[in-house]
């Protein structure tokens, strides 16, 4: 009798351990501590301002294929994570843009626009050519092509049924081909300016003036009850959106109320890194989850990439015949996906950050904005295909 209640007790305990193991705060946290090692090797060896990002990549990666390996259960990419990265790297690039600085950019706006939908109808074209050539749905051929974020295309893929994992590897190629390529290429061009001091010897990870630290954590809890609202309404970007709002907009208001003084927000360093973290942390948890493919449909995906970067540096090229912007700008607003990451790299070198930000922001809008038209459009010619791929006449209903 009390060995049985003995080996039951112990089965318990043992249950409970996994269901400790796997649970998602626990996973995030390991992630965490893996990536800050990794970002520090990373600045150590030069790699540049967003050595965080990389290092969470790389630490996301690793904790998923330990999972599998060691407790034979692979983490699902997770999506909170992702949402709160990219509400902490909204309100550390809306801290850094004076609303004057984006009000100024307002008479380019049509540039943007157009640039906006130059990718936008180069990225369906590019989705029609590798649904040809994979012999893929339309729907999913665009959801995998258009530059829009892995999580929420890949929501989209499996709410309308749709091959999730085909979209979530197309995604991740784009933006960590995006998010590697990028970043190189502007260190080469701006040589010494990349590697700036990571941290500054003179400021600490966080504050612990006891003002900063208030507004630090009224700041936070809006953005947190921001995310969650996000979350609820299903919003896509919306989370990075309004913490880009709310950091814009804390320094006036903090200048406008009578009793506040000279005092300023400038967001710690430490949230600077953990949202970097996160957002690499995420990218490498969908490549974690990844199955495994067939070579011929890695080949197409990266196709599929190729073609989207080339059209990235096409549309910078008509920028510089249309802006005074230099070169790197240019490439940086262009960029096809990984805007957080992008707006970062600007922030990194101090390099037209308003321009970068109006400009994915742009994007982000018309992108979001416009899902539900093309969606239906994409389901109908979707369900044209298979009708006359069947010989069955097409109704005009």
């Amino acid at each position: 009798m009390n060995q049985n209640s003995s080996a039951a007790s112990t089965q318990k305990k043992s249950v409970t351990k996994q269901k400790l193991l796997i649970n998602p705060l626990t996973i995030v946290a390991g992630e965490l501590l893996l990536a800050l090692p990794l970002g520090f090797l990373l600045a150590k060896l030069q790699i540049g301002g967003i050595a965080w990002i990389f290092g969470g990549i790389v630490a996301g990666v690793f904790v998923c294929q330990g999972y599998r390996v060691l407790c034979e259960y692979t983490p699902k990419p997770n999506r909170t994570a992702r949402k709160v990265g990219m509400a902490l790297v909204g309100l550390t690039v809306g801290a850094a843009n004076a609303p004057n600085h984006l009000v100024s950019l307002a008479a380019g706006l049509p540039i943007f626009v157009f640039l906006t939908f130059f990718m936008l109808l180069c990225s369906m074209g590019i989705g029609y050519f590798y649904s040809r050539l994979s012999k893929t749905n339309i729907l999913t051929a665009m959801l995998a092509t258009v530059p829009g974020g892995v999580g929420v295309m890949s929501a989209i893929a499996a709410d309308y049924n749709r091959n999730v994992s085909l979209v979530a590897l197309v995604q991740a190629i784009r933006v960590t081909a995006v998010v590697v390529i990028i970043p190189f290429i502007a260190k080469t061009s701006v040589g010494n300016s990349w590697n700036l001091p990571i941290l500054p010897a003179k400021l600490a990870l966080i504050s612990f003036d006891p003002v900063q630290i208030g507004l630090l954590l009224l700041i936070l809890a809006i953005t947190a009850l921001l995310v969650y609202l996000v979350k609820l309404g299903r919003i896509p970007a919306g989370d990075f959106f309004g913490a880009l709002l709310i950091g814009i907009a804390i320094n006036p208001l903090l200048d406008i109320l009578p009793f506040m003084g000279d005092i300023d927000f400038n967001p710690p360093i430490l949230i600077k890194l953990v949202g970097q973290m996160l957002l690499g942390i995420t990218i490498g948890e969908y490549w974690g989850d990844q199955p495994n493919f067939e070579k011929q449909t890695l080949g197409y995906a990266l196709v599929s990439v190729a073609m989207t970067l080339i059209v990235g540096a096409i549309a910078a090229i008509l920028a510089m015949k249309l802006t005074n912007w230099d070169w790197l700008t240019c490439l940086l607003v262009t960029a096809p996906g990984g805007s957080a990451e992008m707006i970062l790299v600007a922030l990194t070198l101090n390099h037209h950050v308003e321009i970068v930000t109006t400009g994915h922001i742009v994007r982000l809008i018309a992108i979001n904005s416009s899902l539900p038209l093309w969606l239906f459009l994409f389901r109908r010619f979707d369900s044209f295909m298979e009708q006359t791929a069947h010989g069955i006449p097409h109704s005009r209903s």
